[in-house]
């Protein structure tokens, strides 16, 4: 059985970790697996959005597989960290909007996971946490530099020091997370806003996920620099011209990705 599924449907991929034995946790085959689809999604024109969440209704990913982590050294750990965050970087960078869509426990690689999409959605009873504190480690996949980009170095320090879990409710106020939704509403919510992704323009999406992935990275002189020429290559765009002759017309507009 394979450890990820994925299905594609009105441009809209979802990928489904599939380990619900081990509440999905990540092993290395998990990752390479996702590593393989998440690139091929990349480079399909048929994919404008991508869904990321777990099997079943505990855990979108519960971590890294302890068992693994158990026989690790040195070595093998930094090349299993590096691959960990290769994988993320790819869905980061991938060009194309990713929501995770975090239907149970998001803990340790699971939260890194989540972090790596650039929208996360939650239900009601979904948990976040990066616990390697309490294994004598620290987080690998990303876990202390995303979070600290996301919610601030104090309660990164906090997350990251006590290896505590956070609900959902708490993850939403301190901008972990977007939008929490009642359990039995996440995939149709999720759903909708992919659909509004999915239906937006291909180019300014990706430009506007790199600019902001670029400007995190540089000073703001540099960032701003950035957007002018993402900005102009928008500009340069069919989609623009779909876009501006569709709004002064008061149509719908039908964004080709061009």
């Amino acid at each position: 059985m394979a450890n990820v599924l994925s299905q594609l449907e009105n441009n809209i991929l979802t990928i489904t970790i599939n380990r619900p034995d081990k509440l999905n946790a990540l092993n290395q085959a998990t990752l390479k697996e996702l590593d393989t689809i998440i690139q091929g999604a990349a480079d399909d024109d048929n994919v404008a959005c991508i869904v990321i969440t777990g099997s079943g209704d505990k855990a979108f990913v519960a971590g890294a597989d302890i068992s693994e982590l158990a026989t690790t050294d040195a070595m093998t750990g930094m090349k299993f960290a590096r691959f960990g965050q290769s994988v993320f970087n790819h869905i980061e960078n991938c060009g194309k909007p990713v929501i995770a869509a975090v239907n149970g426990f998001a803990l340790g690689g699971g939260c890194e996971l989540a972090m790596a999409c650039h929208l996360r959605i939650a239900s009601d009873n979904a948990k976040f946490g990066q616990p390697e504190i309490k294994l004598g480690v620290i987080p690998g996949f990303g876990g202390t530099q995303r979070l600290t980009r996301l919610v601030g170095k104090s309660k990164s320090m906090e997350m990251n020091l006590l290896g505590d879990m956070v609900s959902a409710d708490k993850a939403e106020h301190i901008g972990l997370i977007n939008w929490v939704v009642p359990q039995g509403e996440l995939m149709a919510s999720v759903t909708q806003v992919a659909q509004q992704l999915a239906a937006s323009a291909p180019i300014a999406l990706s430009m506007t996920i790199d600019a902001i992935n670029k400007g995190l990275e540089c000073a703001l002189p540099d960032a701003l620099d950035y957007e002018v020429k993402a900005f102009g290559i928008c500009c340069a765009s069919a989609d623009k011209n779909e876009g501006t002759s569709a709004f002064l017309e008061k149509r719908k507009a039908k964004f080709q990705g061009k």
